[in-house]
């Protein structure tokens, strides 16, 4: 089948975007071995920090070959008319435009989980393994594995279908629809994910009764910050790398702790480290996030609907009956670099936003045992104490710890 402009357009899209991936690991990577700043100087000794280069190399190399992997399967996938062949495969099956969709979208995500199963597990197994983090077992790793694919088919099917649904009943106008869908969705799962989602995969317990609860306790009603639920999940069970986060509002806003945040941190560093989760809830970030995720979706659905009826756009994937499905995937490929742009403005802004809630556990409660959890933590996790300034800028959610201490300090 002959390759329309959108065909190469996409080529050069998943060329340079790999390109620019790899420029910038390279970049970080060429740090590596950069002179810790002295504020630093104390989160690892020698050994330790011999360790964390270590770590970040493997992990570099690694990442370059399953990225260039990747990339090569794709671009063959493409020039061999991959799309096609599962879009006839799929159109052997059935001529219904949901159940076709659901079936071309089946397979793809099947096809490529397959395929990342090898890498997803290497990761896990040898180099995770290897430094000490991995406490998963293969069983457990398959059994999530297999959980996630019957919840993705669940949700991401059902979605899909209603997505179809109301293209069908409403032709152009189906984005707004499909946007209101969007959005009950990611309110549902910020209200719920906790409750309903992760109890899936980890077991959650009430942190019980003691000084810990106290404290917390304490620094929340002195705040004015209403919180009565304290969980621990059991992260353990999977990695020894540790994390505390805040999910949910109004009455169900919770803070989870990993059991092994709980190990590794003193109790005032605890506090602390919850101290700047209220501050993401006090300064209202929660909420700005839901409302430009929900904002950006809707922009997003509606440039689709723009395209989604031009036969071009499935030809681009060299599927040469033009459908919902394939028009999908093609516009996603097209529309990625600007997926990427409000990406970058997103990360700065969550950069922005991890300085705020630093600035209120300091003013609220003290600036030196987060200094301290966020060294421990950092430590544990056998962090990138010196990335390079381009690879922040894209790639970073959260300040590099040098800058958040700098700030602390200030």
């Amino acid at each position: 089948m002959e390759k329309n402009t959108l065909f190469y357009v996409i080529i050069l899209i998943l060329v340079v975007q790999f390109i620019i991936q790899q420029l910038l690991e390279y970049l970080n990577a060429k740090r590596f071995n950069s002179k810790v700043p002295h504020e630093l100087e104390d989160v690892f000794d020698q050994e330790e920090y011999r360790k964390s280069q270590l770590y970040k190399k493997t992990n570099y190399r690694f990442g370059s070959f399953s990225d260039g992997f990747s990339l090569l399967v794709t671009l063959a996938f493409l020039f061999l008319g991959g799309f096609e062949w599962v879009d006839q495969l799929t159109r052997s099956l059935t001529d219904d435009p949901i159940l076709m969709a659901l079936v071309f979208f089946g397979l793809i995500v099947l096809g490529s989980s397959l395929l990342s199963l090898p890498f997803s597990y290497y990761n896990t197994f040898v180099i995770e393994e290897q430094y000490g983090f991995n406490k998963t077992t293969k069983g457990l790793f398959f059994l999530d594995k297999i959980k996630g694919v019957i919840l993705g088919g669940i949700f991401g099917g059902g979605i899909l279908s209603l997505f179809i649904l109301f293209y069908q009943w409403t032709g152009p106008n189906f984005w707004i629809y499909t946007w209101i869908l969007s959005a009950a969705v990611v309110l549902f799962m910020n209200l719920f994910y906790s409750r309903l989602i992760v109890p899936l995969f980890n077991k959650q317990t009430p942190l019980k009764d003691g000084s810990l609860k106290d404290s917390i306790e304490s620094y929340a009603k002195g705040v004015g910050f209403e919180l009565q639920n304290i969980f621990v999940i059991d992260g353990s069970k999977r990695s020894t790398k540790a994390n505390a986060y805040f999910s949910g509002f109004g009455k169900e806003k919770r803070i989870t702790l990993f059991d092994t945040l709980i190990h590794d941190l003193e109790e005032e560093e605890i506090v602390a480290v919850l101290a700047h989760e209220v501050g993401h809830y006090k300064r209202k970030h929660i909420i700005f996030n839901l409302l430009v995720s929900v904002a950006l979706t809707g922009l997003t659905l509606f440039v689709l609907s723009l395209f989604i009826n031009n036969p071009n756009i499935s030809l681009a994937i060299g599927v040469s009956t033009p459908s919902f499905h394939a028009g999908l995937i093609g516009f996603v490929l097209l529309y990625s670099p600007i997926s990427e742009i409000t990406g970058l403005a997103m990360n700065y802004l969550s950069r922005k936003f991890e300085f705020q809630a630093d600035d209120y556990a300091k003013k609220t409660f003290a600036a030196t045992p987060l200094i301290t959890s966020l060294k421990k933590l950092s430590k544990n996790n056998l962090s990138n104490l010196t990335p390079h300034p381009a690879y922040v800028f894209v790639h970073y959610s959260h300040p590099p710890l040098i800058e958040r201490i700098r700030n602390l300090k200030a």
